[in-house]
């Protein structure tokens, strides 16, 4: 299996990346910082796997045709393409500038878009699949946190899913998202150890009450289900958003 999958160096992308590593793929990592990247890369060929990578800032309109002829002059067939990179800027409605509300919409939703049709070519030679890491944000917000254009660029996404999944099922390429809840990515990690200590038990009470197991996701349960849908068990699994957010959508 050969994996291309963005956002590759750290949180969501690097467990999918390892998980991919561990059914013995090999994989292509984009992400944008080079140190990141290669430090990623490192760790994954250590497990005696072929790692390639590409710098990109994938919030580059030009950027996914970068990362499509990269990976074209080295592979003949993608099996799998993995659009993870994504961001999240929480500002209000009323307070949200054009240049916030374009970077979240051409990181979020437009590069996945224009990266899948770069390696079309190479997806279908494959009968390959397509997985876009969404969010439950597109399903149910959390009050107090403005998310607005967050919500609407991963709401596009599963749309987006679901349209090419018909469009491109034809041709025997398979296109699903996963949308999952809050995830402890070094972000998040970092986001939670700047709180102060009274914030810290309010959002450990919250964790408790929002999420019917109680916890945070682990990356890697975001991982096991991408392995899954990549795979030959899911042959016939196509145009679905699935949902892990450990029960956060249904509170």
């Amino acid at each position: 299996m050969k994996a291309v999958i963005t956002g590759g160096s750290d949180g969501i992308g690097f467990a999918i990346a390892s998980a991919f590593v561990a059914e013995g793929a090999q994989v292509w990592l984009v992400a944008r910082n080079a140190e990141k990247l290669a430090t990623a890369a490192d760790s994954l060929q250590s497990a005696g796997t072929k790692v390639m990578s590409t710098v990109a800032d994938l919030s580059d309109p030009g950027a996914a045709e970068q990362v499509g002829v990269e990976v074209a002059a080295t592979w003949d067939r993608v099996d799998v393409l993995v659009n993870n990179a994504g961001m999240a800027r929480f500002t209000s409605f009323s307070e949200a500038t054009p240049d916030e509300i374009q970077a979240q919409v051409q990181l979020n939703l437009l590069s996945p878009y224009l990266l899948t049709q770069q390696l079309l070519p190479l997806l279908a030679a494959a009968q390959g699949n397509v997985i876009n890491i969404s969010s439950t944000s597109a399903h149910r917000l959390i009050p107090g946190r403005p998310a607005s254009v967050y919500a609407m660029t991963k709401g596009g996404l599963n749309s987006l899913t679901k349209a090419l999944a018909l469009e491109l099922g034809p041709q025997g390429v398979r296109v699903n998202a996963i949308a999952p809840g809050t995830i402890k990515t070094p972000l998040t990690q970092k986001m939670i150890a700047s709180f102060t200590e009274e914030r810290k038990k309010e959002y450990d009470q919250f964790v408790r009450q929002a999420f019917a197991l109680g916890r945070l996701g682990e990356p890697e349960e975001v991982a096991h289900l991408a392995v899954y849908l990549a795979s030959v068990e899911a042959k016939w699994t196509t145009g679905s958003i699935f949902i892990v957010d450990g029960g956060l959508s249904t509170n």
